[in-house]
């Protein structure tokens, strides 16, 4: 284990209740998604980026967390390029393929846009611990204890596909059958992991029945989750990003509704 995890796990940040850091990540998501624009996309992208160093991860840790985010959101922004809405001048053209001014500006937009909702997500959840998540969403959000609870117990197994998927692979090693054919190999392998998971599923639903987490009435927490100070403060800081993407869109004048008319 590595010591970047460890202080992500015990910084400020982490010390924040989990359904906070939810309500502040679609606080700031929703205007960003209404809109399609450069100005209000960067300028909420260039205050996350001044924030970054009070999220509780090191800069080594941040681009190792990060770094697909950063290489999939170019991909995204040459798609419009390439195919997006046509306007000014036509610098390629080519079937169905025209880059223009208009579709190098979506281009952009949908780019910063994409680095400005994925980046703080990441960055807030990377110190999240689920059981904290369950308890917060069924303390506090009052969310049905039997589902919050199911779905604790698969984020829980999520963890082990990758030590199963190991354990596959060399018990297919050891016997032989996997020297060649990579995609066969990776098929069957899936298929067998599929497999495994359906009865770890049904051996867990069972076990968790036995011990009453599916019984009727209210249930006790063993944690009690709290919301005070910090929690409003982290979502302000949210309401805060977004109002200033909104404010900077309007005043430049280049706010885009997507929901409006034409």
């Amino acid at each position: 284990m590595t010591l970047a995890p460890d202080r992500a796990r015990t910084s400020t940040m982490a010390r924040v209740n989990p359904v906070a850091k939810l309500a502040a990540t679609m606080v700031l998501t929703v205007p960003l998604v209404l809109t399609l624009d450069v100005v209000s996309a960067g300028a909420a992208l260039l205050v996350e980026l001044l924030l970054m160093p009070w999220a509780g991860l090191r800069w080594g840790e941040f681009w190792r967390r990060t770094w697909l985010v950063w290489a999939l959101a170019p991909l995204t922004g040459v798609t419009i390029a390439l195919y997006g809405r046509t306007s000014g001048q036509i610098y390629v053209e080519w079937l169905a393929v025209r880059v223009s001014d208009g579709s190098l500006e979506l281009a952009l937009a949908t780019t910063l846009r994409v680095l400005a909702i994925a980046l703080p997500s990441v960055v807030l959840f990377a110190s999240v611990d689920p059981t904290d998540l369950a308890d917060g969403l069924s303390q506090i959000w009052r969310l049905p204890a039997r589902f919050v609870l199911g779905a604790l117990a698969g984020l829980r197994m999520v963890g082990l596909f990758l030590d199963d998927w190991r354990a596959l692979e060399l018990a297919r090693r050891a016997r032989g059958v996997a020297d060649r054919g990579r995609l066969r190999r990776f098929l069957g392998m899936a298929f067998a992991l599929l497999v495994l998971s359906i009865r770890r599923g049904a051996k867990l639903a069972t076990a968790m029945e036995a011990r009453g987490f599916g019984a009727p009435g209210p249930r006790t927490w063993a944690r009690i989750s709290t919301f005070g100070g910090r929690e409003w403060a982290l979502i302000a800081v949210g309401a805060g990003i977004a109002l200033v993407a909104v404010a900077a869109a309007l005043a430049v004048g280049t706010w885009n509704f997507i929901l409006g008319p034409g």
